[in-house]
């Protein structure tokens, strides 16, 4: 007989502490937009999989599965989605604005 010392639900939730770590600290560290848009994305997966844990850990304990949870989550998958391509193209049109832009203030320094 074979125990094994740390069961899947706490080991997935610890993945999700971790990956909520990773994305908090990428969001106060970088000073890059995209950087901080893909931290944002590793926050919020580690949220979602922390909510999964969560209502994965009832139904295991016996209770009956809930499916609030399941559904709070898919529907956040797809807001988190459609917000992240939002971001993406203002971040591709803001470096586009920025690139056609000339500097105005090389030119006065340099006459």
């Amino acid at each position: 007989m074979t125990h094994s010392l740390v069961s899947a639900a706490t080991l997935l939730g610890l993945c999700a502490c971790g990956m909520v770590g990773i994305g908090l600290y990428g969001l106060i560290v970088r000073p890059d937009a995209l950087r901080k848009l893909l931290s944002f994305n590793i926050l919020g997966s580690g949220v979602f999989l922390l909510f999964g844990v969560i209502g994965r850990r009832g139904a295991a304990a016996g209770l009956e599965g809930d499916p609030v949870p399941q559904a709070i989550v898919i529907t956040g998958i797809v807001v988190a989605f459609s917000a992240t391509a939002l971001a993406a193209t203002l971040l591709v049109k803001i470096s586009d604005a920025e690139n056609a832009l000339p500097d105005a203030g090389r030119e006065e320094d340099e006459a």
